[in-house]
């Protein structure tokens, strides 16, 4: 029987994750007494299960909770993983303020004091979990991708997130990888191309023609294929990958797509995303 509990901090994606397995022919169930967790399992439910457990359960404590998963672990015959869902601390106040619901602890005083309240309850959690994920930087959709790509393929592949950034606005937390390209002649210099982004054709070719970019971007195809499949021999079934430039608009999104296009021809899944692309 295959199992997989989902934790983690409120606002940072449980539902999303939930929702995505669901779709994937999983039997989900959110918000489930931690009392009512081993009889579940005990069922020997013939379909794949995936449950949400955290701090609105009415018999929740950091102390159950750990005692409860190391039952699990003990089980015979069960496939089990916990994920835990993380986030910075900012984007979970804006991601409440954004869509004005309360926090589960924050009934009465501010959101910010809920979410550290809540942080210091899970810390425990956080530390057994077999998976941790931030999603601080994750749209919903490149959520339910890696957590597809994580949990629901029958024959195991690897899901490669490529993103773009800006050094300006810091490294992306979710990196597996990070490669500057920062020594590339910069589009910004030039008049007419200082509007655009890496998206345009023009911008590509004024990247390409510095005479470092052909050597560069060969060497980085071979020191990155080799890789690949180790990471998946390891466990791992999704890997991000981040090219970051000064303002993450032209030389890093350039790369972001011709090199997500040459891991696709070559059989990856893979997920683009530009970070700051629309940042000033």
């Amino acid at each position: 029987m295959k199992l997989v509990l989902v934790t983690g901090m409120s606002g940072a994606g449980k539902s999303q994750a939930l929702n995505a397995l669901e779709d994937c022919g999983f039997e989900a169930i959110d918000n489930i007494p931690l009392a009512l967790l081993p009889p579940l399992v005990a069922s020997g439910s013939q379909s794949p299960l995936v449950v949400g457990c955290d701090i609105r359960g009415r018999d929740f404590s950091a102390g159950h909770f750990i005692e409860t998963i190391e039952a699990l672990r003990g089980s015979e015959g069960l496939d089990f993983t916990m994920l835990f869902l993380d986030s910075d601390d900012e984007v979970l106040r804006r991601r409440y303020t954004e869509t004005r619901r309360r926090h589960p602890l924050a009934l009465d005083r501010p959101v910010v004091d809920g979410i550290q309240h809540e942080r210091e309850l899970l810390a425990p959690l956080r530390d057994i979990a077999d998976v941790v994920m931030d999603t601080s930087d994750y749209e919903a959709a490149v959520l339910r991708r890696i957590i597809t790509a994580q949990f629901a393929q029958e024959e195991r592949e690897l899901s490669v997130v490529l993103t773009s950034f800006s050094f300006k606005h810091g490294l992306p937390r979710d990196a597996d990888m990070v490669f500057d390209v920062r020594f590339l002649k910069n589009p910004h210099y030039h008049p007419e191309l200082q509007a655009l982004t890496g998206l345009d054709e023009r911008v590509g070719a004024y990247v390409e023609s510095d005479e470092g970019f052909a050597e560069f971007y060969e060497r980085l195809k071979g020191f990155i294929c080799p890789l690949l499949p180790r990471y998946l021999d390891e466990g791992k079934s999704y890997l991000t990958m981040a090219v970051g430039c000064t303002g993450g608009k032209h030389r890093s999104v350039h790369i972001v797509q011709k090199l997500g296009a040459f891991l696709e021809g070559s059989g990856y899944n893979v997920t683009l995303r530009h970070r700051d692309i629309k940042k000033d």
